[in-house]
């Protein structure tokens, strides 16, 4: 450890953030209740309407974030309530995009128990990329006015990577997009729009959720890149590229972080590897305020490659998973931040889970007790480690 670092035992000087992230913070995803998942039934199946759909959906949303104020946050989602899954619900109001269900794309995730085989749908580009309306406007006000004073309404949206990464060129319509750079332009702008109309809504923090940049960690992952015919060695640079021309313009009082996992399913996982492979360019070059990373077992590698991380970024230690509802032990935790503060700043270090609670509506294996017990235990430790409340 380099003697300008801090440990966490000292670093209670430095006291608690007043910006995002927080010391004690989490992804975004958190667990349906019951209620809110019959009300999606019975709406698929034209038993109620959209207005009572939404009805439940307000009623759980004000739920929840009562639970974040509960355990302790400073900062609040609206726990994905309205959306199917992390990111494609987005994906499919981008203009330019269509959703195809045909079964052909599937996915393997894993967990201790074996194998799960998964096809979800897929996207396909037929049209221009474009913005025609900020997606989330109506699901972001309503978080914005039910969060109390002092709680900061936080919005997730996937990252531009994710429009590109499962279905790679061959996703894309070619002759809509005979040059790529075409497409990413495009994107890009679409993006930057979207990051002007949430702020116009009054979002502060901002959340760009990226599996790709920690799949790409995985030799299986950069093989299959390879294969659909993308650039494996390379593809997390143009990735990088592309998420900075797409927040260059956001204003100064806007903070944007990004979050990385290897795949969150009903407590299953798709990719394994630290992020060696990716880092230097990842943690030096991606202009955002702060990293979510993913740091509960082995399958995220050690905090090594943390040493790239500059001065004046956060880092958001996972590691208190989402997939299992065992508790972690507190002096665990402690003793694996103050291992991370060997590479990076403990002034630098910040806590949350691994990965959200409930990436699909599916949700993870454990109960909603579990979720805010593990929730509690972050906001607890993270009091202990740097101070403050």
């Amino acid at each position: 450890m380099t003697s300008e670092q801090t440990t966490p035992a000292t670093a209670a000087a430095s006291g608690p953030r007043t910006l995002p992230p927080f010391r004690a913070d989490h992804v975004g995803s958190l667990l349906r209740p019951a209620a809110l998942k019959r009300a999606r039934e019975e709406h698929g199946a034209g038993r109620i309407d959209a207005d009572e759909l939404r009805a439940a959906e307000d009623e759980a949303v004000r739920e929840v974030v009562a639970l974040q104020r509960e355990a302790g946050l400073r900062g609040a989602t609206d726990g994905e309530f309205r959306r199917q899954s992390w990111h494609m619900d987005f994906i499919y109001s981008l203009g330019g995009i269509n959703k195809i269900q045909d079964g052909n794309l599937r996915v393997k995730f894993h967990n201790a128990d074996g194998d799960i085989e998964w096809a979800p749908p897929s996207a396909h580009v037929d049209e221009r990329v474009r913005l025609d309306r900020t997606i989330f406007a109506d699901a972001f006000a309503f978080l914005r006015d039910t969060v109390a004073d002092g709680i900061t309404p936080k919005l997730t949206i996937p990252s531009p990577s994710m429009v590109h990464y499962r279905g790679g060129r061959a996703a894309i319509d070619e002759s809509v997009y005979p040059d790529m750079d075409a497409f990413w332009t495009d994107l890009t702008d679409a993006y930057a729009a979207q990051v002007r109309g949430v702020y116009d809504l009054g979002c502060r923090y901002l959340q760009l959720d990226d599996t790709s940049l920690a799949y790409l960690n995985d030799p299986e992952q950069r093989r299959h890149v390879a294969e659909i015919g993308g650039d494996p060695e390379h593809q997390h640079e143009t990735y990088i590229a592309n998420i900075n021309r797409a927040i260059a313009g956001r204003p100064d009082d806007m903070r944007i972080t990004t979050h990385m996992c290897r795949g969150n399913f009903a407590s299953s996982w798709v990719a394994s590897g630290g992020y060696d492979f990716v880092a230097e360019a990842l943690f030096g070059g991606l202009d955002v305020d702060g990293f979510f990373l993913e740091y509960d077992d082995e399958r995220s590698g050690g905090f090594e490659p943390l040493r790239f991380v500059p001065k004046g970024k956060q880092v958001v230690l996972g590691l208190v998973t989402s997939k299992r509802p065992e508790l972690e032990s507190k002096d665990a935790l402690k003793r694996r931040i103050e291992e991370a503060s060997r590479y990076v700043d403990a002034d630098q270090l910040c806590l949350s889970p691994q990965c959200g609670f409930s990436s699909t509506l599916e949700g993870n294996n454990l109960t909603i007790d579990d979720q805010l017990a593990k929730l509690r235990l972050i906001v607890e430790t993270a009091e202990e480690v740097w101070g403050g409340a």
